[in-house]
């Protein structure tokens, strides 16, 4: 009996030793700096691990949603990499601030100059974009990584809500509500407005005080002439 509950233990134990000792790989992923505000502008990162030892990754393409197209997409440079930025006609044009864009970028591609993300490492790819659409909660982009053996690897494949994570899941960034339709412009005009206003009030409490402490000095000032002027007055009243 002893010797079976022994055998089934170190079974489970193997069996934990197999679970632990399988690679738990990583994946294209996009994340925002901050917060990515509905109908605001936000800088994001494409986050790539290279998932290979024996290779390195040379190349990444990440396709723009052409359903929630961002008019406005601008790469930061990436040291040993260089951007292209590819746009695409707009079959109905967007309206941003009173002005008409009838095109939007529907793919960046960075190339490595160099040797690219080497075995056990990663990179970042920043982005600045916007505007951000106001009726959706997420912006699925499309990805594919290219390494320099020639292996391709396309992270594409959509979350479906309650179901398990795709083998190659597309980077999806989650968008935040925003507090106004400006994504939050005006909680920041507002916050100015009031350090502004604390500003003032915190003048006025200084010159305040300032004139008080003049008036302070001044009244010292008169109270000691007039007991100056007392004193010489006695002594001429007891000389005479």
């Amino acid at each position: 009996m002893k010797l079976s509950r022994i055998a089934a233990v170190g079974t489970v134990a193997a069996s934990a030793v197999l679970v632990l000792s399988v690679p738990a790989f990583a994946h294209v992923s996009v994340s925002p700096e901050g917060q990515a505000a509905k109908g605001g502008y936000a800088t994001v990162n494409f986050k790539v691990p290279n998932e290979m030892d024996d290779a390195s990754t040379n190349k990444l393409e990440v396709s723009f949603p052409a359903d929630h197209p961002l008019a406005s997409v601008m790469t930061q440079p990436v040291p040993g990499w260089t951007a292209k930025v590819t746009k695409s006609k707009l079959d109905k044009p967007l309206e941003i601030h009173g002005k008409k864009i009838d095109e939007a970028v529907s793919k960046v591609t960075w190339t490595a100059d160099g040797k690219g993300i080497q075995p056990g490492t990663f990179q970042k790819f920043p982005v600045s974009m916007g505007q951000l659409p106001e009726d959706a909660d997420e912006l699925v982009f499309k990805a594919v990584q290219t390494y320099d053996n020639k292996e391709v690897v396309r992270w594409i494949e959509p979350q479906q809500k309650g179901q398990e994570e795709p083998e190659h899941p597309a980077p999806a960034l989650p968008l935040t509500a925003a507090t106004d339709g400006h994504g939050g412009a005006a909680d920041t005009a507002k916050a100015d407005d009031k350090s502004h206003k604390t500003e003032s009030a915190s003048s006025d409490s200084d010159s305040s005080d300032t004139t008080a402490r003049v008036l302070g000095i001044v009244g010292i000032v008169v109270g000691a002439a007039g007991v100056a002027f007392g004193v010489l007055a006695g002594r001429r009243r007891v000389t005479g």
